[in-house]
């Protein structure tokens, strides 16, 4: 080895690996788990779509289950908090209808994978994935809550008729929101889940 190919070698060595946005790989972990889902998204789709290697990924984000649930947070902080800003109308019927109408925007947007997440993101998965399989459940679950103590609240003041049943109303609506995911996967357009956001907020009872 000649003076330059040691010195060159040298510096190489001195040389500090060139660090990724982690930021970064992380939206472009919850974009290929949100199209492929949680348990057929590998590590190495993961790694490949990252521009990583498997060792970056392990030392920055644990491993598959750790990234997973970063995604959600993700997910929860960007996509899921315009949701539930929806829940912040003052009104129930003003919080459903606005979740309905966010979601027939969004999962129909063309600039991620459609649907929701939080809905398909652990679909089909093993009882090995049950862990992931309860995280967005819980999810889901907090939401519906959500919309049931609004519904509740209403009753309480006479805004809605005491005859409501609270928890199977926001649980028709969140079947619907979890048909029009459904919908906007199959390659329902936007147009259409607002139509189903009309027909749904026509089954609201009346004050």
């Amino acid at each position: 080895m000649t003076p330059t190919e040691r010195t060159s070698e040298r510096t190489t060595e001195r040389r500090p690996r060139r660090a990724f946005d982690r930021d970064k790989a992380l939206e472009i972990a919850l974009t290929e788990f949100w199209r492929h889902g949680y348990e057929t998204t590998s590590v190495a789709m993961l790694t490949k779509a990252m521009g990583i290697n498997p060792p970056s990924l392990y030392a920055a984000f644990g491993d598959k289950r750790q990234l997973f649930s970063e995604a959600v947070q993700l997910y929860s902080r960007t996509h899921g908090s315009q949701g539930a800003r929806a829940l912040d109308e003052p009104t129930a019927r003003g919080a459903v209808e606005a979740l309905l109408r966010f979601a027939a925007a969004d999962y129909a947007d063309p600039s991620h994978p459609p649907g929701c997440f939080v809905i398909n993101g652990a679909t089909n998965c093993t009882p090995a994935a049950e862990d992931v399989k309860a995280e967005l459940r819980a999810v889901r679950e907090a939401t519906k809550r959500a919309i049931e103590e609004k519904i509740a609240a209403d009753v309480a003041i006479g805004q809605l008729p005491d005859t409501v049943d609270a928890n199977a109303l926001a649980t028709f609506y969140a079947a619907v929101i979890q048909g029009m995911d459904t919908q906007a996967c199959d390659g329902v357009d936007r147009a259409t889940l607002e139509r189903v956001a009309d027909i749904a907020m026509a089954a609201w009872p009346d004050a």
